[in-house]
């Protein structure tokens, strides 16, 4: 599959993209793109949520009355769970929700993804451009001009750029990944991708070991 190049200025350029079809027309495999997000949510969690348990309320463990001959039911003391900002049963504890996938499922998973993604006509392939200070207003131009601004965008780039990633922090319909960070999530979660061509080379090589 071959994709026009653009420059930052929305225009085409002479040059053309070769998507390598192993990694952008394969047959999506939806199960392993389930696991796959499955285990990114997972390990975005912190896992600190804690409740107290019966034997953790600061109360006293006095039994409230006597056994028998009340008329009322039996209660031992107020650390019941039955009274109120007593313990809880079965509470949430501290634990850590992570879990592992083989690499060649989580390979399937993205490039599943991307093909998608390409299938949809939702890549851009732009030429290799960086922002000589961070002004979020000249990155908001160059996603106009490649007809993204209105659509949840994810910008793909070959190599670390802090110019660019301070420049979109503040957006909340974009963001910027470097193309060996690139995961399914955020490959689904944008409708639209932006790679820049050196990415392009990064990928291939992540994804066809």
């Amino acid at each position: 599959m071959e994709l026009k190049v653009f420059n930052i200025s929305g225009q085409e350029t002479a040059k053309k993209a070769t998507l390598n079809d192993a990694i952008f027309a394969i047959e999506p495999n939806d199960h392993a793109i389930y696991l796959d997000v499955k285990l990114y949510l997972a390990n975005q969690r912190q896992g600190t949520h804690k409740a107290k348990q019966k034997h953790e309320v600061n109360y006293s463990s006095r039994k409230l009355h006597r056994q028998k001959g009340t008329g009322g039911s039996r209660k031992g003391s107020v650390k019941s769970p039955l009274f109120r900002h007593g313990g809880r049963v079965f509470g949430p504890q501290p634990r850590d929700y992570s879990f592992k996938l083989n690499k060649k499922l989580k390979a399937l998973a993205r490039k599943s993804a991307l093909s998608y993604k390409a299938k949809d006509n939702g890549i851009t392939i732009v030429e290799n451009f960086t922002l000589d200070t961070p002004k979020t207003k000249q990155y908001l131009d160059i996603l106009k001009n490649l007809k993204v601004d209105n659509k949840k965008s994810l910008v793909v780039l070959a190599e670390s750029n802090k110019n660019i990633y301070l420049s979109s922090r503040n957006l909340g319909g974009t963001k910027v990944v470097i193309a060996s960070e690139l995961n399914t999530y955020d490959i689904l979660n944008a409708n639209n991708l932006v790679l820049d061509e050196g990415s392009l080379t990064i990928i291939e090589n992540i994804l066809t070991k």
